[in-house]
């Protein structure tokens, strides 16, 4: 099944994390009800080798892992590309242990409200994430894509856990994919460039205003988002995902990327679009409360004028 044709595209970022707790089913389902295109999970990986929905590998502020006296030993230092990390960590849990804990509101203060929904759920893992699309494409009559993000895969290789076959794996399991369109990110070159090879889904190559690829020390994001850039990354992707600073170097005054993007055969989705005043630039605030949604509607309308392809939303409702 392919995705709609909608310009431009909602991808639930994390689910309706601005709303609920992230990478919940809570947060899920309500972003499919709110009328995303797409959900995002982030997948890392448990010590038994499972794809496990987190936004990072360190579960200390996203999980109830902190209050477990059973697991104080686990904290942990971890260099993660090139970042020294304290914690907790995915990959020194079981699926099984990682299933007794409870997600919680990973930005407390600027969402309180979220809190509400503190240790309710469970973590997630990849399959089940797939389920709640199918379930989702099933009660609304829409396809709910999945655009999963392989987060730190030559960290995790590294430590034995290759994630990649993992993924691949879980692809080619019978029904899991079948009604939902799959778009499939990563901020490492290289394994797009091995998944290009691996599956018919569509890949984005993420990017960001700073730094380049943890997998090629020799490459920045200021060279891959060149014309020439952007040609080399047309040879394995599908997509670029680009931090919104990319798209508009001011507000209001875009920047050639999306013209040249499009130039090269990609697409572009930008990543993220926030409501509070926090995230957004001064001419979309309204008033100084950080909490305060601002003129979210009014941006994603002028970066839909840029030619944006798909949007990373916390609040999909708000489209």
């Amino acid at each position: 099944m392919t995705l709609p044709a909608a310009t431009p595209l909602i991808i639930a970022h994390r689910g309706a994390s601005g709303e609920r707790p992230e990478h919940t089913r809570a947060a899920y389902e309500l972003a499919i009800d709110q009328g995303a295109d797409l959900i995002e999970p982030d997948l890392v990986m448990s010590r038994d080798g499972a794809l496990v929905v987190r936004h990072e590998n360190e579960i200390g502020g996203t999980t109830d892992v902190a209050d477990r006296p059973e697991f104080a030993d686990r904290r942990a230092y971890r260099t993660i590309d090139g970042w020294t990390v304290e914690g907790w960590f995915t990959e020194d849990f079981t699926l099984a242990e990682l299933k007794t804990l409870r997600a919680r509101e990973r930005l407390p203060t600027l969402r309180p409200a979220n809190t509400a929904f503190d240790g309710r759920e469970p973590i997630l893992t990849f399959d089940e994430v797939l389920e709640i699309a199918r379930e989702g494409s099933a009660r609304t009559g829409r396809v709910i894509g999945v655009a999963p993000e392989l987060k730190h895969p030559s960290y995790f290789a590294a430590a034995g856990l290759p994630m990649e076959d993992v993924f691949v794996a879980a692809l080619e399991r019978p029904g899991l994919t079948a009604a939902a369109g799959l778009l499939v990110q990563c901020f490492e070159v290289g394994t797009l460039q091995r998944l290009r090879t691996r599956t018919d889904a569509s890949l984005l190559q993420l990017v960001a205003a700073v730094g380049g690829p943890a997998d090629r020390p020799d490459l920045t994001y200021a060279a891959m988002t060149t014309p020439e850039g952007l040609a080399e990354v047309a040879d394995y992707a599908d997509w670029i995902g680009a931090d919104t600073a990319l798209i508009e170097v001011r507000p209001g005054e875009a920047s050639a990327l999306i013209t040249d993007a499009h130039a090269a055969g990609l697409k572009v989705a930008g990543w993220t679009f926030r409501a509070e005043n926090l995230f957004l630039p001064e001419i979309d605030r309204n008033g100084d409360d950080p909490a305060m949604y601002g003129r979210l509607r009014g941006r994603l309308a002028r970066f839909a004028g840029h030619g944006l392809d798909a949007a990373f939303m916390d609040q999909p409702g708000l489209k």
